[in-house]
């Protein structure tokens, strides 16, 4: 065949000795077909040089190869993790990822969703602050767009890749009173916008609840202080009782023990300290964190085939939730209340004005 003839999908075919249609579905991945025939259309393809050209596909298919995926930020690894899990599943299927990030902020998450829509991209994987309240994703559904979620626990009209968040935090609240704690507290950024937090503190709550102990003070932390341990150490000015506390993320349970630090109190002897997600620093620490671990990879993959299976006109329906494992870490001990300063008259920590503290009643 002379070099500057195009090779078409018909030379494909004629060489592996199958029809068009067939090399067409193994080629595309969009059908069924024998190992051994799609062993011989794929040979034949690399033999001749044959590969698909994205524009012909978008135009014979009226689609444009493309995938949007919009997470909360990239600079957080969890995000990051899913992002490469998302990019491997959609590996060999022809699209490209577009991804987006929004600061966690409701705003950029509707503009982003705007763009990629206005990208003609066909279909979506996103986390975002409120999916079910989104005017943009709304509107992008009405048009048929599919979306799949990822981190977000089940949300009715949505499909999600997730962890189940209330039953992993009432893990949490079982190690905390087995050990011996009572007093608790949970800790968390963007509470009121992060169904993944609010759904944490109520499995901690209902299990503390089941366990006979007080409910535990929920800590609302502002932008500033997050960044800031000793602003966060200011924040935890009234909780004297306090022996264990739950992040609910790895890096707030790390910016806890350098608060606590500034305090002069240690961990886990003052304070027992779990987090949540298990992002790979936190094993490297002097004192590896204790955290529920999560599998942000899976999640992603299991995002993509979702909505690749979606592209495909498949039913969707819900998975169960990804598995979650508890990582004992160094942070978590038994409260040592012998030598609290409490005990002594003192209120621990130490009394400083306190910024934003939120405690839920029973």
């Amino acid at each position: 065949m002379d070099a500057r003839q195009k090779i078409t999908i018909k030379d494909v075919a004629r060489r592996a000795g199958c029809g068009i249609a067939t090399a067409s579905r193994v080629l595309n991945r969009s059908g069924p077909a024998s190992a051994e025939v799609r062993a011989r259309v794929e040979s034949a393809a690399d033999a001749l040089g044959f590969s698909f050209s994205a524009m012909g596909r978008a135009l014979q298919g009226g689609r444009s190869m493309t995938i949007g995926c919009l997470v909360p930020s990239l600079a957080n690894p969890v995000f990051a993790e899913a992002v490469q899990g998302v990019q491997e599943a959609l590996s060999g299927s022809g699209y490209q990822l577009l991804i987006a990030s929004s600061n966690y902020d409701g705003e950029a998450d509707n503009d982003a969703i705007a763009t990629l829509v206005a990208k003609e991209v066909d279909g979506v994987i996103v986390t975002m602050v409120a999916p079910e309240k989104s005017a943009a994703l709304s509107d992008a559904r009405g048009r048929g767009l599919p979306v799949s979620l990822m981190f977000h626990d089940p949300i009715d009209g949505f499909v999600t890749a997730h962890v189940d968040n209330f039953t992993a935090a009432r893990e949490v609240a079982r190690r905390f009173a087995d050990l011996g704690h009572r007093h608790t507290a949970f800790l968390s950024l963007r509470f009121s916008s992060s169904d993944r937090s609010r759904n944490r503190y109520a499995g901690f709550r209902a299990e503390c609840a089941a366990r006979g102990l007080p409910d535990p003070v929920l800590i609302e932390l502002g932008e500033l202080e997050a960044d800031r341990p000793e602003l966060l150490a200011d924040s935890f000015a009234s909780l004297k009782d306090v022996t264990a506390l739950f992040a609910s993320n790895d890096f707030l349970a790390i910016a806890v023990q350098k608060a606590a630090r500034l305090m002069g109190k240690s961990v886990p002897q003052d304070l027992s300290v779990v987090g949540f997600d298990g992002i790979e620093i936190g094993r490297l620490l002097e004192l590896p964190l204790a955290t529920i671990e999560t599998a942000p990879h899976a999640m992603g993959r299991q995002a993509a085939q979702t909505l690749l299976e979606m592209l495909q006109g498949k039913a969707c329906v819900q998975r169960p939730p990804l598995p979650f494992d508890f990582r004992a870490g160094a942070t978590l001990a038994r409260p040592r209340a012998e030598s609290r300063d409490d005990d002594q008259g003192t209120a621990w920590p130490p009394s400083v004005p306190s910024l934003k503290i939120a405690q839920k009643q029973g």
